[in-house]
């Protein structure tokens, strides 16, 4: 049976077209003859994923993304098609993460610890990694606004650093430098006097060391001497002084009470002394008896007569 060149040009269009259908297909994440598992996951952003991404566990690819949802909250819808020898623990949690620097994304499996099998079309845990951009993203406005400062910086050091300021900088310096100079000369006038005067700096020393030698060793006689102090100190706390004060102020008390009797006229002695009757015939008194001595003196016969043989009568 011959067959004509229609046929075989209509053959060849349909298997043209069914290969077409079909590599569109799988393009399009649908493989129409696999027994694939399907799992889905919701993600609030899928910049960068598209239909055909990977899906994989530590680099390892395990499926590809086959279809991509946008639901009414906002989030989009994923739908993976994972091999069905690879068993997908229930809390297995499908991370939205970058592979590249332009921002391509894929889909990696962490998968979890759960004995329990997640079955097909069960929806996974899901997770978005930070991509390249975001995380740049602040450290692009820490830059921004260290160049800021930087920038304010420049201008106030560009504002100070005017030739005043350079003067007074330069002054600065040559003063530093002055006192540097002086120091060191001072310095080597240390060095030279201690160089010279060693011996007697040596002989204080040793003048110390001996002093300090001499209080450790009579550090028992000091001692006996600081108890002695002591002992003198509690005679004297122990001492009733209070009591010998009060008998003073006692004793000059009584004293100037006496005193003020006497010259009040109180009294044999205060009469006596301020008595000017009594004085002026104590005084007459006085004159009297020194008349009768002086008398006596001059005529002794009168008042004393006396004779061995007997005398005669005046």
């Amino acid at each position: 049976m011959k067959i004509s060149n229609e046929t075989k040009v209509g053959a060849l269009t349909a298997i043209s077209i069914t290969l077409l259908i079909l590599g569109y297909s799988f393009l399009k994440g649908n493989d129409l003859f696999s027994s694939d598992n399907k799992f889905y996951a919701r993600y609030d952003k899928v910049d960068g994923l598209t239909v055909s991404k990977p899906v994989m566990i530590n680099g390892f690819q395990i499926g590809r993304v086959s279809k991509m949802q946008l639901q009414p909250d906002g989030s989009t819808q994923v739908e993976f098609k994972i091999k069905p020898q690879y068993d997908i623990p229930k809390n297995t949690v499908a991370s939205l993460e970058s592979t590249d620097l332009l921002g391509g994304k894929a889909i990696i499996f962490v998968l979890g610890d759960d004995k329990t099998i997640a079955e097909d079309g069960a929806t996974l845990q899901s997770t978005m990694e930070k991509g390249l951009s975001e995380k740049i993203a602040p450290l692009q406005r820490k830059a921004e606004q260290l160049m800021t400062k930087f920038d304010t910086v420049l201008l106030n050091v560009n504002t100070i650093m005017n030739k005043d300021f350079q003067h007074n900088v330069d002054r600065s310096f040559k003063s530093i430098a002055n006192s540097l100079e002086t120091l060191e000369g001072t310095t080597k006038k240390v060095d030279n006097l201690v160089g010279t005067q060693s011996t007697r700096i040596s002989a204080i020393m040793a003048n110390a060391e001996s002093i300090s030698a001499n209080l450790k060793n009579n550090n028992e006689t000091l001692t006996h001497i600081m108890t002695n102090f002591d002992n003198v100190s509690s005679n004297l706390a122990k001492a009733d002084i209070q009591q010998t004060l009060e008998n003073a102020n006692k004793a000059v008390a009584e004293l100037q009470t006496a005193v003020n009797k006497v010259n009040s006229g109180q009294g044999s002695l205060g009469q006596l002394l301020n008595d000017e009757k009594l004085y002026n015939n104590l005084e007459s008194a006085s004159k009297n008896l020194d008349n009768l001595f002086i008398d006596l003196k001059a005529h002794p016969k009168r008042y004393v007569s006396f004779s061995v043989f007997g005398g005669k009568k005046d």
